[in-house]
């Protein structure tokens, strides 16, 4: 009975200084070989500052004017302005191309029609809305409007405080 009561006081200050910190939402799974751009999509070319797949959401840094993978719950404002989507795999250096408006980008995982779509608090995801936690600001970037895309802008509506 003692060790039971010392797990579930063991298990209280877990819940209490670790769960809050907690903020990773359920991502959509793309396939970075399966996301394409829809015949409007407006596409723009950038050097690419880190890696990234196609799919992944990305911002410019106002310092060097690269790309970079946006994040919801970055304590840096410019880091969760994302300016696109991936529509190619880029690496370290080399030119990125990506979507800042499209109505139907093909993103290359299964969403559902109706769901609001945002940036994640993994660097360069897509969540559900409903999958924002504690520590993300909400950064709309689209609604799914099938099984397999996504009406998209990448002028999107943010929360000015993190939930």
């Amino acid at each position: 009975m003692k060790h039971l009561r010392h797990l579930l006081a063991l298990l209280c200050l877990v819940s209490i200084f670790i769960a809050p910190h907690v903020s990773r939402a359920t991502d959509l799974s793309i396939t970075a070989a399966s996301v394409i751009p829809g015949a409007n999509a407006v596409v723009r070319y950038a050097t690419m500052g880190a890696a990234g797949l196609a799919g992944q959401v990305v911002y410019k840094s106002a310092t060097d004017g690269k790309l970079y993978l946006a994040d919801c719950d970055s304590a840096t404002a410019g880091v969760r302005d994302a300016v696109g989507i991936l529509i190619s795999s880029a690496g370290i250096g080399s030119k990125g191309s990506y979507v800042t408006e499209d109505d139907d980008l093909t993103i290359g995982a299964t969403v559902a029609n109706g769901t609001v779509y945002c940036l994640s608090a993994t660097a360069g995801g897509i969540a559900p809305l409903a999958d924002i936690t504690t520590g993300g600001f909400v950064t709309v970037l689209g609604v799914g409007k099938s099984s397999t895309k996504i009406a998209f802008k990448a002028k999107p509506i943010r929360s000015a405080t993190a939930l």
